[in-house]
């Protein structure tokens, strides 16, 4: 992954890199679990795109 570039460096705030290190954190967990339990890779997929998809049009929604 050496082509990502990282906006945290000087773009946001330190507490929101912090947070948004946290959700990382915590989402990956979380998968490691589901895989550990036997999940389907197709459905915790799913279950990641479906989350993504409902935030995304939260978001647009929003914007009036």
């Amino acid at each position: 992954m050496s082509n990502v570039v990282r906006l945290r460096d000087g773009l946001i705030n330190p507490e929101t890199c912090w947070h948004t290190q946290e959700l990382d954190d915590t989402i990956a967990s979380a998968i490691d679990l589901a895989k550990a339990q036997g999940v389907p890779q197709g459905l915790i997929v799913a279950v990641l795109q479906g989350h993504a998809h409902c935030e995304t049009a939260e978001m647009v929604g929003d914007q009036k």
